[in-house]
C-alpha cells in the first residue's frame, strides 16, 4: 500500500505533538495556527492512524475550572509519517538553496 504524504500542515501540527503540545489550545499556541485548521486536522489525524486520544478526568478540568481537555499523542505511524514529511520537506528545500548558491556566483568573464 501506497504511504501518503502529510501537508504542511499535518506536519507542524505532529511536530507540536511530538514535542510536548499535548491538546488544541497548546498546538494552536505552539503552530500560530487557528483552531478551524488545528481541531479538524487532529480529527483527521486520528483517522489516519496518526495519533490517539483521550478526554482527561472530568473531575481534573472541574477541579481547575475549565472545559476538559482532550489530549493527543503521536502513534508509532505518526512519528514514522512525521519523520517522512520532515525529511521530505528538507528536500524540497535543498533544490531552491543549491539555485540560490549558483547566482551568486561571479558572471562569466565577459558577461
Amino acid at each position: 500500500m501506497p504511504r501518503s504524504h502529510l501537508s504542511y500542515t499535518a506536519t507542524v501540527i505532529l511536530q507540536a505533538l511530538a514535542a510536548g503540545s499535548p491538546y488544541g489550545l497548546d498546538v494552536m499556541d505552539a503552530t500560530g495556527l487557528p483552531g478551524g485548521t488545528v481541531y479538524p486536522a487532529l480529527r483527521r489525524l486520528e483517522l489516519g492512524g496518526f495519533v490517539e486520544s483521550k478526554w482527561e478526568q472530568a473531575e481534573i478540568a472541574r477541579h481547575e475550572r475549565r472545559p476538559a481537555r482532550k489530549y493527543y499523542e503521536l502513534t508509532a505511524e505518526g512519528r514514522e509519517a512525521l519523520a517522512d514529511a520532515i525529511a521530505r520537506y528538507r528536500q524540497l528545500g535543498e533544490p531552491q538553496a543549491r539555485a540560490g548558491r549558483k547566482s551568486r556566483r561571479s558572471p562569466p568573464a565577459g558577461a
